[in-house]
């Protein structure tokens, strides 16, 4: 907890929008903050409201090539422009170009960089920008509904000024763009708990495709990337076995400097496009120790595409960041739960991959 908390926040962050038949919906963080003004979050003495600016192009580059952030400049004006293949579709696809789409992205990764720069400086010791954690996005293309990541971009700053960075992804798929920018560099330890393998009743993989704790870097790099690959319909019981094996042992052994943390709500048992059933339980317990831990904190919102549950959840995630009581109208009322032989089946499963994962470290 802490007893100084910045909420970064602009309404020009509805700009970031693919569409209204599109499954990632800019009112989740307009619906997000307003309920957290509605609990009063914003006028307490320990937050501070603070309002972005946009990334610089020597900021985006930081991650992005060159080529790339031009490419985006470009399409924004004109999104007929047939220039390049960067990962856009022109009006379909995970990524459709649209007007402004680089003054948009810009500002989602200013924020991100302006809620990193006030835990620098030490004016709050956490930070969050719910429009945040864009993590797919690649260094030379946009991809899962990402065009420019915001996450590591932050890292890739933090890391310039001479700091350790522990990143921990808890978003549903896994963070893997933020896992190639620091894939041979001991800087950055990225941690990632998603779903991985094929989604059930089809014969398609669960996007990206990537994370098995097989990925573990390389070079320098190598055991500071680290993966929990879940097994669909894992549930509260199971993930939090799964965090707690991982995530406070290894960076607690890595001892950042900041933490930098993308806490996409897609993992949520309601969520439409995932198979994971985790509850706002789960997510209090794991925030929690995020906000306990003794490091400076950078967080970031990411997936969620249940409305409601991105906004009760999210809300709750920025009272335990400010050691304040929980409603209990923001809980989920009654989760799902493995029992009997499903039960032993799922944390067989789990139990694997956390003996993968922490093999893997270094």
């Amino acid at each position: 907890m802490s007893d100084r908390v910045a909420l970064v926040w602009d309404d020009a962050f509805e700009a970031y929008d693919f569409g209204p038949q599109h499954p990632l919906k800019p009112i989740r963080v307009v619906l997000t903050v307003a309920l957290m003004r509605a609990c009063g979050l914003d006028t307490l003495p320990n937050v501070s409201s603070v309002i972005p600016r946009s990334a610089t192009r020597d900021e985006l580059e930081t991650i992005h090539s060159p080529e790339y952030v031009e490419a985006v400049e470009r399409i924004s004006r004109n999104v007929d422009d047939p220039y390049g293949n960067y990962g856009w579709g022109i009006g379909t696809g995970d990524d459709p170009a649209f007007t402004g789409m680089h003054d948009a992205s810009a500002r989602v990764a200013g924020a991100s960089i302006t809620a990193a720069d006030a835990v620098w400086s030490n004016t709050v010791e956490h930070a969050f920008n719910p429009a945040g954690g864009l993590h797919h996005a690649m260094r030379d293309h946009a991809s899962g509904f990402c065009i420019y990541n915001d996450p590591a971009i932050v890292c890739g700053l933090l890391v310039d000024r001479g700091m350790r960075v522990a990143y921990v992804d808890i978003d549903a798929h896994h963070g893997d763009g933020v896992q190639a920018a620091f894939y041979d560099t001991d800087q950055v330890l990225t941690m990632s708990l998603h779903q991985h393998g094929r989604i059930p009743g089809t014969r398609r993989m669960f996007f990206p495709g990537t994370g098995t704790a097989e990925e573990r870097g390389e070079g320098k790099g190598a055991g500071y990337s680290i993966n929990v690959a879940l097994p669909a319909f894992t549930d509260d019981v199971a993930y939090v076995r799964a965090f707690d094996a991982v995530v406070p042992e290894l960076v607690s052994r890595y001892r950042p400097d900041v933490l930098v943390t993308q806490q996409g709500i897609d993992a949520h048992f309601t969520d439409p496009l995932t198979q994971l059933q985790i509850s706002t339980r789960t997510r209090e317990h794991a925030v929690r120790w995020f906000a306990d831990s003794p490091y400076a904190w950078v967080a970031m919102g990411g997936g969620g595409y249940d409305l409601d549950a991105v906004r009760r959840t999210w809300s709750l995630e920025f009272l335990v960041m400010l050691g304040a009581p929980i409603p209990g109208e923001l809980h989920d009322p009654e989760p799902p739960i493995w029992e009997g032989a499903n039960r032993h089946a799922l944390d067989e499963l789990v139990d694997a991959s956390v003996r993968a994962a922490l093999a893997a470290a270094w």
